[in-house]
């Protein structure tokens, strides 16, 4: 503290930062970047372990054996989902009560602000089918939930199978101390919303639903199964949730460790594990699973519907089956067992799950990395935007050298007028709120006079009206009436930097994926921006590292990760779909990246580019 208090040396410290500003600023962004791509180097992670002492144990016989009834009530279940075009509800009440479950139904109904051309779907109604085995051994005040979705087509029949067979199983067992949920829910991530916000009593996003007339204890955790082929090679394991959220460590541990046991292959990202961590290939392997796992959590969307058990403190996952490697192969009775072994184990909690980590990367299943190792590699980043802004307040505090009469006086700078900083400030932040709000009400006179869909409607004025937001320095230079001085961009440039800071930070202690690759595009031109670098250049660079942008490359890099490169203009329509995605994801189920982007990232971006355009 003698560093600070000292007038002298605060002053040789200041010196010292403002004269090696900009190298400081270019080491730091170095090392950030080496620091996070280290992060997937094995020796610089950590072993996972179980935390959690009451699933520390593995003395549990698996004794799941109906394979074979399993893949007959999934053949059953096809039969009359063909018949029924779409969910079986009455042939599923039956299924559940014969196998002695209280079993309950849930109609529910959404329509959406704009069509989903992806699932070719406007108006959503359906029925969640769900049954619930009581404890026999405990006061049921605490439950499980084993869901398995009703997918269009011939996909995902055998989990809905399996269900029904796990959930006969269970009924003959009476170590149960949770009541376990057995639901079968329609419309994917839709139905499970209505579901939970029936359960819990909450309506957060406008959803129509019929009030639940069965309830359990209050919900531990919940699996999600998905089998999407007949024939399973291997099971992948999802954690990203809505809004970057994850399910407790000790969950994705469970899992692993039972898939060890019986000796089924596991993956995450869809990405084997790999042994030779000292080669090149295994390093770079290790490195591709963790990006995609930055990627799948900055998106913020849900990528199973265990994400959205997660905004209510309800630890989830989903285990996908896929058929990716064509020397191994599992049969039905296998998985049941792993899904029973890893039940038996929640079953034995006496407390939610709390002991390990919440915010973690995973380059491999048995590796990951904790809070206290990535979140350096942001902190260089940030410390950028804080260097910077330090050097501009030390430069508006210096009084400038005017030469009067041969003499050199020192004279105070006056400052600039609140109109010149402020009319910047609240322009951008009004054109944000156009973006997040005109492209979904306009739609319909878009329509009308354009020859496109409403969802291309949608999406097509989102991008105008960022485009239209790089007129905004001449506009705000004529509302300055000729009021910008060089003083004034200083000022501006030291808010936009301060609140660019905060901004990311507080994004990246929520989402530190989505925090870490705006930061990473954002920190080098924001920083270095002035009024004084060449205007043409200078803008390009602007663009191409702007939000939009960034999101672009996020789309090309996520297709090279998952070996399914694809053409610039296949990337475009990718592109659009992202940002028409982002914006249903944000109606339908809450994400907040939308109108985080739109709201703030945006707005702060367009005061950069207003500073580049200062006169």
């Amino acid at each position: 503290m003698g560093l600070l208090s000292d007038p002298n040396r605060r002053k040789a410290l200041t010196n010292l930062l403002t004269r090696l500003n900009a190298p400081i600023c270019m080491v730091c962004y170095l090392a950030a970047i080496v620091w996070f791509m280290g992060l997937a180097f094995e020796p610089f992670t950590l072993r996972t372990y179980m935390s959690e002492n009451a699933m520390g144990s593995t003395m549990v016989e698996e004794r799941f054996s109906s394979g074979e009834r399993a893949l007959s009530l999934a053949k059953e279940f096809d039969a009359h989902k063909t018949k029924a075009g779409g969910m079986p509800v009455e042939w599923l009440v039956k299924a559940m009560q014969a196998r002695g479950l209280e079993v309950f139904t849930q109609s529910f109904s959404r329509k959406l602000p704009f069509p989903d051309e992806n699932k070719e779907r406007y108006m959503v109604r359906g029925t969640n089918v769900y049954g619930i085995l009581r404890a026999p051994r405990a006061p049921r005040t605490e439950a499980l939930v084993i869901t398995a979705p009703c997918s269009p087509g011939n996909s995902n029949n055998q989990a809905v199978g399996l269900l029904l067979a796990l959930a006969q199983y269970f009924r003959n067992q009476i170590f149960w101390a949770k009541d376990i949920i057995f639901l079968v829910n329609e419309h994917d991530l839709i139905g499970m919303q209505a579901w939970l916000e029936g359960y819990h009593h909450t309506n957060i996003t406008g959803m129509e639903y019929s009030p639940l007339q069965g309830r359990a204890g209050s919900i531990q955790a919940a699996l999600s199964l998905e089998l999407s082929s007949d024939v399973i090679t291997s099971l992948d394991l999802i954690l990203e949730g809505l809004n970057g959220q994850l399910p407790n460590l000790d969950l994705a541990n469970l899992f692993y460790a039972f898939c060890q046991k019986l000796g089924v292959l596991c993956t995450i990202q869809g990405k084997l594990q790999r042994n030779d961590w000292d080669t090149a290939e295994g390093y770079t392997h290790a490195a591709q699973t963790m990006m995609l796992m930055v990627l799948k959590q900055a998106c913020g969307r849900s990528w199973g519907d265990h994400g959205l058990f997660l905004r209510y403190h309800i630890e989830a996952a989903s285990i996908r089956g896929i058929n990716g490697f064509r020397h191994y192969k599992m049969d039905v009775a296998t998985i049941g067992r792993l899904l029973e072994g890893m039940v038996r184990k929640l079953n034995n909690l006496l407390e939610r799950l709390h002991q390990s980590y919440f915010f973690y990367l995973l380059p491999s299943l048995s590796r990951f990395v904790s809070i206290g190792y990535y979140m350096p590699a942001f902190g260089l980043l940030a410390v950028i935007l804080l260097l910077r802004a330090l050097d501009l307040w030390v430069n508006l505090g210096a009084p400038a050298l005017e030469a009067v009469d041969g003499v050199t006086e020192a004279e105070q700078p006056s400052g600039p007028g609140v109109l010149t900083v402020l009319t910047p400030v609240v322009i951008s932040h009004l054109t944000g709120v156009a973006l997040y709000l005109l492209p979904v009400h306009l739609q319909e006179m878009a329509v009308e006079h354009f020859p496109v869909s409403e969802t291309e409607a949608v999406v097509l004025t989102a991008v105008a009206i960022y485009t239209a937001g790089l007129a905004l320095p001449h506009n705000t230079q004529r509302l300055l009436s000729g009021e910008g001085t060089e003083q004034g961009w200083k000022v501006l440039k030291l808010t936009a930097l301060l609140y660019l800071a905060v901004l990311l930070g507080c994004t990246a202690l929520i989402n530190f994926s989505l925090g870490f690759v705006l930061a990473v595009t954002l920190v080098p031109i924001t920083a270095s921006m002035t009024p004084h670098m060449p205007k043409a250049l200078s803008a390009l660079a602007m663009v191409l590292l702007s939000p939009a942008f960034t999101i672009l490359y996020c789309v090309f890099i996520y297709q090279e990760l998952i070996e399914a490169p694809v053409s610039v203009s296949e990337g475009w329509m990718l592109f659009l779909s992202v940002i028409s995605q982002g914006i249903l994801d944000h109606a339908l189920y809450g994400s907040l990246v939308y109108p985080l982007l739109a709201l703030f990232v945006y707005p702060c971006w367009l005061m950069f580019w207003n500073i580049l355009f200062w006169s």
